[in-house]
């Protein structure tokens, strides 16, 4: 069966090195797996003065994420936790109170980083908040990816190939995780 996933880009840098890591999970991943990004940088920072009447930009991200089947968190570490534009697009979907977009929604994070544990605390903040939005999670295999120059190119080419098979299984999981999660929460498609 094929699945919808929609993926987040968690850097609003253009030349970002977790969307050059977008772009090699995409052309990784099984041919199950339909990837579109979900963009978010338009959106204006979440208040609850918005909740009775979301502006266009929000109702159309919400709309987004309502027609895909789950969800990659491709995310940059700042300051020990994600960054405040993705955080800003996760209250967003998961609001007004009883619309939470990422309801039973198959979840997955993973992230690169120059430094050597890659984005580990940053992913472990994003899973506490998804846990919250009741995202359920792949947890394992865990992504913790290092860059270093050139391992990625802009266009998602790998240049390491232990590196690339782990990605690519990484995304195989994830497929795996999908099937699983609607196996015993169905969903109506």
């Amino acid at each position: 069966m094929s699945w919808e996933v929609g993926y987040f880009v968690g850097s609003l840098a253009t030349n970002s090195i977790n969307r050059k890591l977008a772009r090699a999970l995409v052309r990784l991943a099984p041919a199950e797996l339909n990837m579109v990004e979900i963009p978010f940088k338009d959106l204006p920072l979440y208040s609850y003065d918005y909740d009775d009447d979301f502006p266009p930009v929000a109702r159309q991200f919400k709309d987004q994420i309502s027609h895909v089947d789950a969800v990659l968190f491709v995310t940059p570490e700042y300051n020990r936790s994600i960054p405040g534009g993705l955080k800003n697009a996760i209250d967003w979907a998961s609001r007004p109170y009883g619309q939470n977009s990422f309801t039973r929604k198959p979840s997955a994070v993973i992230g690169t980083s120059p430094g050597a544990i890659g984005t580990a605390v940053a992913q472990q903040s994003l899973r506490s908040v998804l846990s919250f939005c009741n995202s359920p999670q792949m947890n394992s295999p865990e992504a913790y990816i290092q860059f270093t120059p050139g391992l990625i190119t802009d266009e998602g080419d790998v240049a390491n190939k232990s590196t690339e098979e782990f990605l690519r299984n990484y995304m195989a999981e994830f497929h795996r995780f999908i099937e699983r999660v609607y196996t015993a929460l169905p969903r109506k498609r």
